[in-house]
């Protein structure tokens, strides 16, 4: 497989300490690789950092063999990097339709067939591109925001905690949308808390404790017991 993302000793720090202390992993076209970990365990100061919203102290950031390291989130974007935020972040007063229109690019052709491929992967933003993101279910809505990362086809897509606030019977198909992501040959970071969904449609499995990766192992050898017990004592860490 085509090592699409690498990291060499990422740290950040913030004003309280070390968020995330030397990490180094790669993913993969194809592959999903969910970072776990307890609340402030530094997930989302990883994700962060890969999508340049955050600046890092150390190490360097590679997609598809280009240093990213040094370049903002706007480049980033436009050197194959979709990001996912956590809480969704979405214009409430812009439909579907507009939220989408601002996140594609390319000319008229490519915009449309950019379109006809989010309307195929999320049906159900086709039936309610006319509607105003405030009056989409909350599933729909990370949809949306799962939506708005990838028109642009990213080689790499970052997605931070895209289960919070969400029904149980809305995750199934959120989960099974993140795997087909990766067939279709992005590199996926999933920074996630529950442990099991993510294990399931991971295909490898990294926990965080204390901004440090105590695991970075096949998702299919281990079970959401041995990431719990990795997790532990990391519950006073930062987000």
């Amino acid at each position: 497989m085509t090592q699409r993302l690498e990291l060499d000793g990422v740290t950040v720090t913030h004003a309280e300490g070390v968020a995330v202390d030397q990490a180094s992993f790669s993913c993969a076209s194809g592959e999903v690789v969910a970072v776990m970990g307890a609340n402030g365990a530094g997930k989302s100061s990883l994700i962060r950092a890969l999508a340049g919203a955050e600046p890092l102290s150390s190490g360097a950031i590679r997609v598809d063999g280009q240093d990213v390291t040094g370049m903002r989130l706007e480049q980033r974007v436009r050197a194959g990097i979709g990001w996912c935020p956590e809480g969704r972040r979405l214009f409430a007063g812009l439909t579907v339709a507009e939220t989408l229109d601002v996140a594609a690019t390319g000319g008229a052709a490519e915009r449309a067939a950019a379109f006809e491929r989010i309307f195929t992967l999320f049906p159900v933003l086709k039936e309610r591109r006319d509607a105003t993101a405030w009056t989409l279910s909350g599933g729909q809505q990370q949809m949306l925001a799962i939506a708005r990362a990838v028109i642009s086809e990213p080689r790499v897509v970052l997605l931070d905690e895209p289960s919070i606030g969400l029904a149980p019977v809305v995750l199934d198909d959120v989960f099974a949308t993140i795997r087909r992501l990766a067939e279709s040959g992005a590199a996926v970071v999933l920074a996630e808390q529950a442990v099991p969904r993510a294990l399931a449609i991971a295909d490898r499995a990294i926990v965080l404790r204390r901004g440090v990766i105590v695991l970075d192992v096949p998702a299919e050898r281990i079970d959401a017991g041995v990431v719990a017990s990795a997790m532990l004592d990391a519950g006073s860490e930062r987000a």
